[in-house]
């Protein structure tokens, strides 16, 4: 944890003494939820990417494509 991480929390902490204790148990339950609602999404977006590509062209369509796209050229090289 860096110094700056550690004066926002004492920061943040500060202003949570004011609270009463129902709305402090309540802040604990959303920052819970984010936490896990965050992992859960850094997962499933990983898992994802797996197999991302999606196309309604056969392989051979992709093929034929990709071969008809490519451009060449004469170029002389002079040694």
């Amino acid at each position: 944890m860096t110094i700056t991480d550690k004066h926002i929390i004492d920061t943040y902490s500060k202003l949570f003494e004011g609270l009463n204790p129902l709305t402090k148990i309540e802040l604990i339950e959303k920052l819970t939820k984010s936490l896990k609602k965050e992992k859960k999404s850094k997962e499933s977006e990983f898992l994802k990417s797996f197999g991302a590509f999606d196309s309604d062209k056969t392989a051979d369509e992709l093929i034929k494509e990709i071969r008809e796209s490519r451009k060449f050229r004469n170029k002389d090289l002079n040694f």
